[in-house]
């Protein structure tokens, strides 16, 4: 059995004039100091997730930091690759890599330690898994980093950002609400709309 973990960390927005700009972007977001800390951060968390359920000598990054492009916006995105030890099944490599680097950051239980300190109210299915398991032993789960959720007739949009030493405050706030824009749009929202 076989395990990838396809990794989204790093990203800009999608250019008004699409290709000119586009290109611009893409540029600025491979040559960027702090997106390139942050998504090595995460692969390297990944491989170590990975690699203590995994065959020794089998965990590879298969691909890493290529630019893939959505409506809004481009991500950098790596994948690490593992042939699982025997008898780790689904649900054990589920427990060894949730929940995912891009999520609690590093060190991965100290970070999960301070997001409970600091977090007033748990996140529900948000940062969770979200797949199936099939009868055949193998399955598919997905982290949920940008979640909408109905409860009690009020709509709760979660999307985040990863923090490194030199984030900008600002720049991270932008970066939220540009992850958040597809569900908006969807729902013929405004930022800030209630």
């Amino acid at each position: 059995m076989s395990r990838d973990a396809p990794l989204q960390r790093g990203t800009r927005r999608r250019g008004d004039t699409w290709r000119a700009e586009d290109a611009g972007l893409i540029r600025e977001l491979k040559a960027s100091a702090k997106e390139a800390s942050e998504h090595v951060m995460i692969v390297d968390l990944e491989r170590n997730d990975l690699g203590s359920i995994s065959v020794p000598g089998t965990v590879e990054v298969s691909s890493f930091a290529e630019v893939e492009s959505y409506p809004h916006l481009h991500h950098m995105v790596s994948t690490v690759k593992g042939r699982l030890k025997e008898g780790i099944g689904p649900a054990a490599a589920l427990k060894a890599m949730f929940p995912g680097g891009s999520i609690t950051g590093a060190p991965k239980i100290r970070a999960m330690e301070i997001i409970d300190e600091l977090e007033r109210r748990r996140r529900s299915v948000y940062t969770g898994g979200i797949g199936w398991f099939g009868l055949n032993g193998g399955a598919e789960i997905s982290i949920a980093i940008r979640t909408a959720i109905c409860v009690d007739g009020a709509l709760h949009l979660s999307v985040g950002g990863g923090i490194v030493a030199d984030s900008d405050p600002m720049d991270e706030y932008r970066e939220t609400m540009l992850k958040a824009r597809d569900f908006l749009d969807a729902l013929g929202l405004k930022e800030g709309t209630e």
